[in-house]
């Protein structure tokens, strides 16, 4: 990412690593310009805890606070087709979310995938319906998808399992380009597009996250994942986006053990990935712990996609 503010930078990066260190002692904190500058950064940089640091600023700050009073809503939004597994051509709809009276002609997007086991569910999912309107509040552009659904998916017998969350990922890939086609329509910066979503949304968003180095026409600068894992499309690799995923510890559908393994992998080739953990048996808790999952979510987005520099 971009070096932010290069005070600001240094201070809330040390009061990060100052939270997470025993006693709080990080002598290159403290130290007074006795290593180089660009070395205190790499350290600060590769120890930061973003979704627990507040983007700075007094007063309302757009992509941080509820800016807007009003969103506006366009639903059925047609953004492809695809051919599901019975050889029917499925249409590819979106809902979108904008702040009523933008007149920003340049802003970041979210994509949000719904869950339900890759055979069900509908993109106006409550949390779905939330995310996207609390961050069209603060000024991004939200598009909530459907995508092909598959019987019995990820549930029964799992007998089309995998190629149910590769046409997912598929159809998620699709939306992201097709705002990046269209990012003069809907007044998107083509650069600052990420991806989030629950459940069977949740593993979509991160398979699409983890395949930017693969497909960089539906590169994401980011992926939200609440109680999903990196499963069935591809492998990480240096180059992916950041993610951070919400997991309970005893989740009874996609195991902790699998997101553990996702964020583990994505450590190894370098990337930003954070675990935030409940210790839990639960499975899509967004109800429960929803402040907490709007403001890391916050706070990761606006890290990673370097919204201080966004158009305001």
């Amino acid at each position: 990412m971009n070096v932010i503010g290069f005070v600001q930078f240094i201070l809330l990066c040390a009061e990060s690593l100052d939270r997470q260190a025993e006693g709080g002692h990080y002598p290159l904190v403290r130290a007074r310009f006795v290593v180089p500058v660009l070395a205190v950064l790499a350290i600060f940089v590769a120890g930061c805890n973003w979704p627990a640091i507040t983007p700075p600023g007094a007063g309302s700050v757009r992509y941080r606070d509820q800016v807007f009073p009003a969103v506006t809503v366009t639903s059925n939004v047609t953004y492809g087709s695809a051919v599901n597994l019975e050889g029917q051509t499925v249409t590819l709809q979106m809902d979108v979310y904008q702040p009523t009276g933008d007149t920003v002609t340049a802003r970041p997007a979210i994509v949000w995938v719904h869950g339900g086991s890759f055979c069900c569910g509908d993109k106006t999912s409550s949390e779905l319906v939330d995310e996207a309107t609390t961050f069209s509040e603060e000024g991004y552009v939200n598009v909530s998808i459907n995508y092909r659904l598959e019987s019995p998916g990820c549930s029964g017998n799992f007998s089309n399992c995998i190629a149910a969350i590769q046409e997912a990922t598929a159809d998620a890939q699709t939306a992201v380009r097709f705002l990046r086609t269209n990012a003069a329509t809907y007044r998107i910066d083509p650069n600052r597009i990420a991806i989030g979503g629950s459940s069977a949304g949740a593993i979509t968003a991160l398979n699409v996250g983890y395949s930017s180095a693969q497909d960089p026409s539906a590169r994401v600068r980011a992926a939200v994942s609440l109680s999903g894992a990196q499963l069935a499309v591809g492998t990480i690799e240096p180059g992916d986006a950041p993610a951070l995923d919400f997991h309970c510890t005893t989740d009874p559908l996609v195991p902790y053990s699998a997101a553990v393994s996702t964020i583990d992998a994505a450590q190894a080739q370098g990337l930003d990935a954070f675990l935030e953990s409940w210790n839990e048996t639960c499975h899509v808790p967004y109800t429960e712990h929803r402040q907490q999952i709007l403001d890391q979510t916050r706070n990761f987005l606006w890290w990673e996609m370097d919204l201080a520099s966004a158009a305001k």
